[in-house]
């Protein structure tokens, strides 16, 4: 599969997509109706639906009856994080090793030429960045997912959630299913800023951010604070009107959907000729640059706030000019502060 056709390399062997990132067509007003059309497979397929599939699967096979799940035992628990520690192991490792360890398709979509493998950094344990985002996943992450899963499934059983059945409220429940993603994107936009304050992103989100060049096993690397807050998006269904298989669904949406957005690669090869988008581009921005898109292009809420950076030369443009007038501002304030230094 020639890249070059989607995008273009520099000499360091980056890649950049041709086109710039569009945001959904979702909040556009006036409403496009053509291009909402257009658009709406691409809300459901692939991520949403395996998503959504996945915590079907759990309540059919994985999740124990609701008199178990009344009393909070630690054979069920430990049986809970077993399996997504397996899952996690399973969907993250089948992205490593295509990507990154056997390399498929080599660096072609590649946004980020070189492979963390190939780089050592005393920014990770045991100066590893593939080690550091691995123990972090599970000794953490998986953790305070499962954690958080177990609550939630405990305030359901005791009837402290409240749980509508899909016979009785099928469409209800399928509008609060519909907006899962967005619940996603408002809530991790809303933390996302809150711990790109100084004091919490330096003790806190800075260990997420030291993958610069994030591949599959950095998507659950962070602070444990960050895992609450990040996983902390299916405490919403303690006052919607939802379900057990809604709030796991969205649940599923943050711990395997943070995959996509730090895969690496714009898009994924399947077979010769076929591709899947990772619609990763956003957030590698937000890697690369830590203050721009917050969120991804699902609600403009980037663009409201003026943090919306959508690849393209204009993108890059405002970029600086937020930044040039920021240090402005900087040096305005310590000419003030040396000024009054001064009178005292």
């Amino acid at each position: 599969m020639d890249d070059l056709k989607f995008g273009t390399r520099n000499k360091r062997g980056d890649w950049a997509p041709n086109e710039p990132i569009e945001l959904a067509p979702l909040f556009a007003f006036p409403l496009k109706l053509l291009a909402l059309a257009k658009w709406l497979p691409h809300y459901f397929f692939p991520w949403n639906a395996i998503f959504a599939v996945s915590a079907v699967a759990y309540w059919a096979w994985v999740i124990p009856s609701t008199e178990t799940m009344q009393d909070l035992g630690i054979g069920w628990i430990a049986s809970l994080y077993a399996v997504n520690a397996i899952c996690v192991f399973l969907f993250y490792g089948a992205f490593e090793l295509h990507l990154y360890i056997l390399k498929r398709q080599e660096n072609r979509f590649k946004y980020n030429g070189k492979f963390p493998a190939d780089q050592k950094s005393k920014a990770f344990w045991f100066e590893s960045q593939n080690v550091d985002n691995i123990l972090r996943t599970f000794l953490s992450g998986v953790i305070i997912w499962t954690a958080i899963e177990v609550l939630m499934l405990w305030a359901y059983a005791n009837g402290s959630a409240p749980w509508l059945t899909f016979a009785e409220n099928p469409w209800t429940l399928a509008l609060v299913a519909l907006v899962v993603p967005i619940i996603h994107e408002f809530h991790f936009f809303c933390i996302h800023r809150l711990i790109h304050t100084p004091f919490l992103y330096k003790w806190v989100h800075s260990v997420h951010h030291n993958s610069v060049n994030p591949s599959p096993w950095s998507s659950l690397s962070m602070h444990p604070i960050e895992h609450l807050l990040y996983f902390g998006t299916a405490f919403y269904h303690l006052i919607l009107p939802s379900n057990p298989i809604i709030m796991l669904y969205q649940l599923h949406y943050a711990g395997f959907g943070a995959i996509p957005g730090h895969v690496g690669f714009d898009k994924v090869e399947v077979g010769e000729d076929k591709l899947v988008d990772s619609h990763a581009y956003a957030h590698y921005l937000h890697h690369k640059y830590f203050e721009v898109n917050y969120g991804d292009a699902l609600i403009p809420l980037d663009r409201w706030f003026g943090t919306w950076h959508d690849g393209s030369p204009d993108g890059e443009a405002r970029m600086q000019e937020r930044y040039r007038k920021r240090k402005e501002k900087l040096a305005a304030r310590k000419a003030r502060n040396a000024i009054g230094e001064a009178a005292e």
